[in-house]
């Protein structure tokens, strides 16, 4: 059956950064798998304007939205707005409810949830915690002697690079760094425990198995790693996926990153605890549609759940893509099997709000 699917992502400007105009890129390679699957299709940018974002989506009427918004506003914190202002609407829509995307793109909350379900996952410390533990005893040292700075909301690895890892155990010290990088981090950042280790991917599918009718559980693509190459090379730099890594094509670290498919025998047991885990994050977070997971692995073999990503990149180049094709699955298949998951969770009716 023919339906009218509005790829809806965040607006972007004309000055936009890399991350920013991936966007475009993805909207691309959906309309041309919506074209291939003989779906209509049109496409919406969108901003802080919600009101205005509520009137175009309901003059355009489509069946269903292809959600690709990572942000409002330039604000990854705003990720879960669209999807709840759909929800409000009767609109179904393709990948993570907004409680999800809420929950996940909240590091700390997502670590926290992980930790009572028995994953293993860095230690973290807040702004606040880092300032309460520092009133109590100005002394105070942690056990963690190396930590990464990280953004609680923003994906793309916004706001990481080099000097983004420090060594030290001094709560003042880490404190005094995270604060001084909140801009760069999206005004709210914390501090994570480093793994010092190799760096894995765990792309999910949903529709893969249906375990008793109408409950379905994902498949799981093939693991990638990405391989800090030439290690020789990297002197004092951390070996993390920081922006330049990922956007940046001239630079050290994208240079000297590969994605690997490829394993040997014995990262057999690693790889199935790796799968595992994964599921286990699907049903926790009840996940939709596609998802990934990444993974830290500790010199002793002990992998550490880093964070889930709901709707994750879905350009060509991204691993997501290069997953599927490993996985002997075409785009516009998976395309096909995203959309009949949203709209089996709408009833498999077209319920798009026809007016304001």
């Amino acid at each position: 059956m023919t339906m009218r699917v509005l790829i809806v992502y965040d607006h972007v400007p004309d000055d936009a950064a890399p991350d920013q105009a991936d966007a475009l890129v993805q909207a691309r390679a959906i309309s041309n798998a919506l074209e291939t699957l003989g779906h209509e299709w049109m496409t919406l940018g969108v901003t802080l304007d919600l009101e205005a974002a509520r009137d175009a989506i309901a003059r355009l009427a489509p069946d269903l939205v292809f959600n690709l918004v990572e942000s409002l506003g330039g604000s990854g914190r705003l990720i879960h707005a669209l999807p709840a202002l759909l929800d409000t609407m009767g609109v179904p829509y393709t990948g993570a409810s907004a409680e999800a995307q809420f929950i996940t793109s909240h590091k700390p909350l997502a670590k926290t949830l992980l930790a009572a379900e028995g994953i293993a996952t860095p230690d973290f410390m807040t702004l606040d915690k880092l300032r309460q533990t520092l009133a109590m005893d100005t002394g105070e040292r942690l056990a963690a002697k190396r930590w990464i700075l990280k953004s609680i909301w923003e994906h793309a690895s916004i706001g990481l690079d080099a000097s983004s890892v420090i060594d030290t155990n001094h709560v003042a010290t880490i404190l005094r760094e995270l604060e001084a990088r909140l801009d760069r981090l999206g005004g709210a950042g914390f501090a994570e425990e480093y793994i010092d280790g190799r760096e894995f991917n765990i792309s999910l599918l949903g529709r893969g198995e249906e375990v008793t009718p109408g409950v379905w559980m994902p498949q799981v693509l093939p693991p990638a790693e990405i391989a800090f190459r030439e290690q020789s090379t990297w002197g004092g730099r951390p070996k993390i996926v920081n922006y330049d890594c990922k956007w940046n094509e001239h630079s050290f670290e994208y240079q000297h990153t590969e994605r690997i498919f490829e394993f040997s025998e014995d990262d057999g047991p690693l790889l199935e605890r790796l799968t595992q885990i994964a599921r286990a994050c699907w049903v926790i977070f009840e996940l939709r549609g596609y998802a990934r997971v990444d993974f830290r692995v500790d010199a002793n073999g002990e992998p550490w759940m880093l964070e889930v990503n709901t709707n994750p990149c879905l350009s060509p180049d991204a691993g997501f893509a290069f997953a599927l094709q490993r996985a002997d699955v075409a785009c516009s298949d998976a395309i096909g099997r995203i959309i009949d998951d949203a709209m089996s969770r709408a009833g498999g009716t077209h319920a798009a709000a026809r007016s304001p």
